[in-house]
């Protein structure tokens, strides 16, 4: 079991700010934190984070939009990333 410190500077750690002033977090890279990954993505959620997959960010248009649209993540698989609000690392 590790600690709710701990995960929050691992997220932390992890977060990339977005132009929106959200943070987001790739879920490889919480995977790569190893046997604690559960522990990181249930602390994500409870804190607001919300699991977006490919298909959700990249609705294009043009050309290719339909091919690239038709390779969207299936219905019910792991997001590939949590998008944070900007509230949700602040330091508390």
């Amino acid at each position: 079991m590790i600690e709710e410190k701990a995960i929050r500077a691992i997220v932390v750690r992890l977060a990339r700010p977005s132009g929106s002033g959200t943070h987001t977090v790739e879920r490889a890279a919480v995977l790569a934190e190893g046997s604690d990954c559960a522990e990181i993505e249930a602390w994500i959620l409870r804190a607001g984070g919300e699991p977006c997959s490919d298909a959700t960010v990249s609705q294009g248009r043009g050309l290719y939009a339909e091919r690239a649209n038709a390779r969207s993540a299936p219905v019910g698989s792991a997001p590939a990333r949590y998008v944070l609000p900007a509230s949700a690392l602040n330091s508390s």
